[in-house]
């Protein structure tokens, strides 16, 4: 069967004979594996459509067992993101997190949105862009169905305000531990799995959830606020997604 849809590549391996195998993030179909005799570094509008940071429509031949990709056009390339080292370096990051969220040949309309409002942000962004990576953890964390839980403790319930303030971010619990509950708390020094709230980390992780990432453009946070939400995410996410560490992070800490 001859089919067509919009995508993104996630990743390209390099197979026998010229051929590739092509990770696809596709709008209809979700991720999918296809091979493909394509390459990228081709000067047709096919090639063109199968470099990195680019919004393409992809013909594809589908069988009961597999995908061919036979054709490619650009619909939008955001080829300045691959202009600077360090929009790269994070935008690699986000295609290598967003891989390891999906679910094999299951459509997330949501998700596909989201990475392309990434793209379009990232490329205009001059600077701080490691807030604009974790405004989208963040976004696609809520979209999978774990967001941490931030307006209510999550041991006993209770609203959380000024009388009962969250006093940790419980990585197991999944959200925010009041200060009533915080007391019956046991913290060693080597716990990865809990952290004290400051610096308005439930008000910052509030605003990434709920704003699109359009309205992160000029938003950039401390560094030192930065990497310690960084942390925090990235452990929730692979305690509550089995995402292990990501090369492309290894990566980002070299740069």
């Amino acid at each position: 069967m001859i089919t067509d849809t919009e995508g993104i590549i996630l990743k390209q391996i390099k197979a026998a004979y010229g051929r590739r195998m092509v990770l696809l993030f596709s709008k209809k179909y979700g991720k999918i594996s296809a091979g493909t005799s394509i390459s990228e570094k081709g000067r047709n509008k096919s090639a063109l459509a199968m470099r990195p940071f680019t919004y393409g429509r992809y013909e594809l031949f589908k069988n009961r067992d597999s995908y061919n990709i036979n054709g490619a056009e650009v619909l939008k390339s955001y080829y300045r993101i691959g202009e600077d080292v360090d929009k790269y370096m994070n935008s690699s990051y986000v295609l290598e997190f967003t891989e390891k969220l999906l679910v094999e040949e299951q459509p997330s309309q949501a998700l596909f949105s989201l990475i392309l409002d990434f793209f379009s942000v990232m490329e205009k962004r001059q600077k701080s862009h490691g807030t604009l990576v974790l405004g989208y953890e963040v976004k696609a964390l809520k979209i999978m169905g774990v967001m941490p839980r931030l307006d209510r403790c999550c041991l006993c319930g209770q609203f959380c305000g000024q009388e009962n303030p969250p006093v940790y971010l419980s990585i197991k619990d999944g959200g925010i531990i009041c200060e009533k509950c915080g007391t019956a708390v046991e913290i060693s020094s080597n716990d990865t799995l809990i952290y004290p709230i400051s610096f308005g980390i439930v008000d910052i992780l509030k605003y990434f959830a709920d704003n699109s990432l359009k309205n992160f453009e000029l938003l950039a946070l401390d560094e030192k606020v930065q990497k310690k939400l960084q942390a925090m995410i990235r452990r929730y996410a692979a305690y509550h997604l089995d995402i292990g560490d990501l090369k492309s992070e290894s990566f980002l800490t070299e740069y």
